[in-house]
């Protein structure tokens, strides 16, 4: 058994709000970082004990170097830093059996702990007309190379979300939301056992669970915060930019293509000030 972790932040057991998940200025950071790693453990602790021979951890969040090192289980290979071709999704192949997604948060605009889509400057993102966020861009990712996403972690709304768009996944809820920078917070104690727990009934379901897949060829658009970000996203060559709605949209010929050009306008858009 082959397994990729996808792990993020936001949805991280005990975080709820900025102070725990910026490097720069978070005054809690340190202590997220280590929440981090310790939901990273529990979940390759269960796999080892469910018979996983392979894990890979890519750190998903901001730079991607958060996941303490010397603390990551020592079985587990870590990937870290950035820039990535592929950022939160670098190193999945089709020679993975399943794919775990640690920490993820709900999509822009709708309720959940640290709602938001990839970048402040992304109102919403469509795939093929549906509307998605992190998790369905990367399972979306996933479901191109045929793996299933098995296994979410994160509030109770990241696991609405993500059951809307994988029947039969399982949900490890480690936190209840309140408002966008608030929770009910399982325990450490409690938050472990749940992210063991639903590890070993992801494990049993992969073959059940299907990837996730959207007619091809695919249409990846974009809606941003104001036209000045559209309009920078829209000097990617093969992209058109609807000026009646403001969406970016552009048909990427495979994974790769779908998440390097999403990147490239999201990079490029980020340049544009609002004043």
């Amino acid at each position: 058994m082959k397994l990729f972790l996808s792990v993020d932040m936001e949805g991280i057991s005990g975080i709820v709000d900025t102070s725990y998940i910026n490097p720069d200025s978070g005054t809690n950071y340190a202590r997220g970082r280590q929440f981090m790693t310790e939901d990273a453990n529990a979940v390759i602790e269960a796999a080892l004990e469910w018979g996983a021979t392979e894990i890979l951890v890519a750190d998903s969040h901001n730079t991607m170097n958060n996941i303490l090192w010397e603390s990551l289980h020592p079985k587990a290979k870590l990937l870290a830093g950035s820039p990535r071709n592929f950022s939160m999704m670098q190193g999945l192949d089709d020679s993975f059996d399943a794919a775990f997604f640690i920490g993820y948060h709900t999509r822009q605009g709708i309720p959940g702990v640290l709602s938001h889509t990839m970048s402040g400057v992304v109102r919403n993102m469509y795939i093929n007309g549906r509307v998605v966020g992190e998790f369905g861009f990367n399972a979306v990712y996933a479901g191109l190379y045929g793996v299933p996403v098995c296994l979410v972690s994160g509030d109770n709304l990241i696991a609405r979300e993500s059951s809307e768009l994988i029947p039969g996944i399982s949900t490890a809820i480690v936190k209840t939301a309140v408002s966008r920078t608030s929770a009910i917070c399982l325990s450490r104690e409690q938050a472990t056992a749940e992210l063991k727990q639903k590890t070993k009934l992801a494990l049993s379901r992969v073959q059940e669970v299907k990837p996730l897949v959207f007619a091809e060829p695919l249409e990846l658009a974009i809606e941003f915060s104001h036209a000045g970000q559209a309009e920078m996203a829209a000097d990617v060559p093969g992209t058109r930019y609807d000026t009646e709605t403001g969406i970016v949209s552009c048909s990427p010929k495979d994974q790769h293509e779908l998440y390097k050009t999403m990147r490239a306008m999201i990079n490029l858009a980020a340049g544009a000030q609002f004043f």
